[in-house]
């Protein structure tokens, strides 16, 4: 049985290791938080129950499907013996450099000749992260999208000095465990952390120049066919989480003007106002239910009088920008920035016109 050890039982941790299980591999997770691993345990049961009630199966094959899956996960191990037996572990930490590196040091020590070292960052430098191991041609980013069960994406992202066959086998394994992998170069934001940043840029620039209102802009790219406007996004994802990657891709790129973050959002964070999490955002939530715009900055009379359809030309002209200069500094191709926008951030169809592939999970 092929096995895959995982570091770090977070949301992200678990959905990996649940996608793992359904393909048929063994899971290791480990956490330095031994309650995390047990509450990923419990998500990944949940999860898995989630996709057997799916199956047409009646109640004692359901349980023994689930119960089948679950025999493969063992919690609780040392991150000393997380690559024990592995062919793949996946480091799916904090955002932290420094800790990332200590922790691709210490399993770079331990693990097989033949394994291969795989981060789930969404914003760090592959290649800085390798650098805390002693073999970093065998380092890859795999950025898995949450919820990793639906999502169908995974980008991965070869460092500098990682071998073609590595490569070749982290892709290989993606397609085996139903994802839609794409390739794509180690530069800041990866494609879509980068190419999707217009969506809310362009919007926080529309509401700081009183151009158009929150609930406006929101209206206008779902009548568009985006699954949620930026503001809701933002609210949902976290104020203080989408600020963190637009000033990591900002200061990535150099600091450009059109990327530069938003001082009406900083102000919110500054505030603890962070979205759904907190109550109050760029909405506010009671019961869980979205009310009025809770803050004066969004909230203010817009003086602009942009329709829907401008609204949306606008932030559509930025993410296809974007996209170019993407392509230009080679993160990608057009072909597989349009599949990675659409599977990535639910765009109802890629910068450059290819349309939304169906794909149900």
């Amino acid at each position: 049985m092929t096995t895959v050890g995982i570091v770090g039982a977070g949301v992200m941790g678990a959905g990996i290791a649940q996608v793992a299980l359904e393909a048929g591999w063994d899971v290791v997770i480990h956490d330095v938080d031994v309650g995390a691993t047990e509450r990923a345990r419990d998500r990944v049961r949940f999860g898995l129950g989630r996709r057997a009630a799916k199956l047409d199966l009646d109640s004692d094959s359901m349980d023994a499907w689930i119960d089948g899956r679950l025999s493969g996960l063992r919690t609780g191990v040392s991150l000393d013996a997380v690559a024990d037996g592995t062919t793949l572990v996946i480091e799916a930490a904090l955002e932290d450099l420094d800790l990332k590196r200590s922790i691709f040091g210490k399993i770079d020590a331990t693990a097989p000749p033949d394994v291969v070292l795989a981060t789930n960052t969404s914003a760090l430098a592959i290649g800085s992260i390798a650098e805390g191991a002693t073999r970093p041609e065998r380092v890859i980013g795999l950025h898995f999208f949450n919820p990793v069960p639906l999502m169908a994406l995974v980008e991965v992202v070869p460092g500098a000095r990682t071998e073609p066959a590595i490569l070749e086998r982290a892709t290989t394994w993606m397609r085996d465990w139903g994802k839609t992998p794409v390739v794509c170069a180690d530069r800041p934001g990866f494609i879509v952390n980068r190419v999707n940043r217009p969506f809310t840029i362009e919007a926080l620039r529309m509401l700081e120049e009183g151009a158009a209102s929150v609930e406006a802009i929101d209206g206008a790219m779902r009548d568009a066919g985006f699954p949620m406007g930026p503001f809701e996004l933002m609210d949902l994802a976290g104020l203080d989480v989408n600020l963190a990657a637009a000033e990591g891709v900002w200061h990535g790129l150099g600091e450009p003007d059109h990327l530069r973050p938003s001082p009406i959002q900083a102000q919110l964070v500054a505030a603890g106002n962070l979205g759904r999490k907190t109550g109050r955002g760029f909405y506010r939530y009671d019961d869980g239910r979205r009310g009025v715009v809770a803050t004066k900055a969004a909230a203010a009379p817009p003086t602009g009088t942009l329709d829907a359809a401008a609204i949306r030309d606008r932030i559509v002209a930025g993410i296809l920008a974007e996209a170019q200069r993407a392509v230009a500094d080679g993160v990608a191709t057009p072909e597989t920035i349009d599949l990675a926008m659409c599977l990535g951030a639910g765009h109802p169809r890629g910068p450059f016109g290819q349309p939304s592939p169906a794909i149900e999970r």
